[in-house]
């Protein structure tokens, strides 16, 4: 009974790991969506507590939709986090499409102070370095992260 089971597992695991390998070469080639920020614009706050309505722009440069069920993002200055911000407002990218998020983001005024004294102390001379982290987020298997850098001039 056990060499006839046995001998049923070695004839299937091989066609089997052949059907898996076989479906993963098929699955589409996929770029991650291209996000940036479209504008900043000041909400009501609480307490010691600074929020923002940010705007990203997120452009999908697939043949696919993706589709969302919320979103969450992450901005670092100069490699530190001041800002968070997530929504679970649904919505589509379409395919090779874009779209303007509205986001509100809260930054902590006790970061935002902190952050502010660092760079009095040492001004960066190429600009401010920002980072922009999140994702949209579409279940288990369907979380489509992203990333933005760059870096900000400030006027002399």
């Amino acid at each position: 009974m056990l060499s006839a089971r046995l001998y049923a597992f070695r004839l299937l695991f091989p066609m089997l790991l052949l059907a898996v390998l076989a479906g993963c070469a098929s699955l589409p080639e996929y770029d991650p969506p291209r996000i940036g920020v479209a504008g900043i614009a000041p909400l009501a706050g609480q307490g010691s507590e600074l929020r923002f309505n940010v705007k990203l722009r997120i452009q999908n440069p697939n043949r696919v939709d993706i589709n969302y069920k919320g979103v969450v993002v992450d901005l670092y200055i100069e490699g530190k986090r001041v800002a968070t911000g997530l929504s679970d407002v649904p919505g589509k990218v379409p395919a090779y499409g874009e779209l303007v998020y509205d986001l509100p983001v809260t930054v902590s005024t006790l970061n935002a102070i902190g952050q502010a004294f660092t760079l009095m102390q040492k001004p960066p001379q190429n600009g401010i370095g920002y980072e922009v982290r999140g994702r949209l987020d579409s279940g288990l298997f369907g979380t489509v992260r992203f990333s933005d850098n760059g870096r900000l001039t400030l006027p002399r």
